[in-house]
């Protein structure tokens, strides 16, 4: 996908689907921008800034602004930032619960309301990852897919909310993606039924793209064979 001097924001670039993302979108042509809770190198040719915590609304705020002043602008936000946890009813927490909330929902509010503010008149695109466990879950993942049945929801929301402003939001419904965490977690899986990295990358930048600007609202789901 052509995506040459779009300013693309990546959070959670740091981890392996954020390295995979934000790796396609440099290959594009895009001038795309780390955002992580941590420090650390990104992908090549990947700018990086400050670790972030998108759950403080304020930071992520002042944070975003001076992105837009050094790149000029924001065109795209890829929402990837989140976590994950396996617990039943019976034996987990309810802080499980909010913790997931804080990490999946609060994170991608945040940044992208911070994105809004920056995002020209011309228009722009806002991509967060929801999963397909969301719309039906799993034994153990009623916390997971409450918190992303809430990316769903806001997607949907926010989607008809900016949309007389050119502004697409979507999300992306993965499986499971083929990790090395995920690997470990589940060695005597099928590894290739999973959703590699990359071609998940290449839904969402899909999403980034021109070539998408009549899909608004859509949940996606990439589910390779699982």
């Amino acid at each position: 996908m052509e995506l040459k001097d779009k300013v693309i924001v990546v959070t959670g670039a740091l981890g392996t689907l954020g390295r995979a993302v934000s790796s396609a979108a440099v290959a594009t042509g895009a001038t795309t921008i780390c955002v992580d809770c941590v420090d650390g190198e990104p992908a090549a040719g990947v700018e990086a800034t400050p670790a972030l915590d998108l759950g403080d609304a304020a930071a992520t705020e002042a944070a975003f602004a001076a992105i837009a002043k050094q790149y000029g602008r924001i065109d795209g936000l890829v929402n990837v930032a989140g976590g994950f946890a396996w617990e039943t009813v019976d034996d987990g927490s309810i802080d499980t619960w909010d913790r997931l909330y804080q990490m999946n929902v609060r994170t991608a509010v945040n940044a992208s309301k911070a994105a809004l503010a920056h995002i020209p008149a011309s228009g722009g695109r806002i991509v967060s990852i929801g999963a397909a466990g969301a719309v039906k879950a799993d034994m153990g993942l009623g916390a997971y897919a409450a918190s992303k049945s809430g990316v769903a929801r806001f997607t949907e929301a926010l989607a008809e909310e900016v949309k007389s402003r050119n502004i697409t939001v979507n999300a992306v419904l993965p499986s499971i993606i083929d990790t090395q965490p995920n690997r470990n977690d589940m060695p005597d899986a099928d590894f290739s039924a999973w959703v590699s990295p990359q071609a998940l990358a290449d839904v969402i930048l899909f999403l980034l793209s021109s070539q998408a600007e009549a899909v608004t609202g859509a949940l996606i789901p990439v589910t390779g064979r699982v």
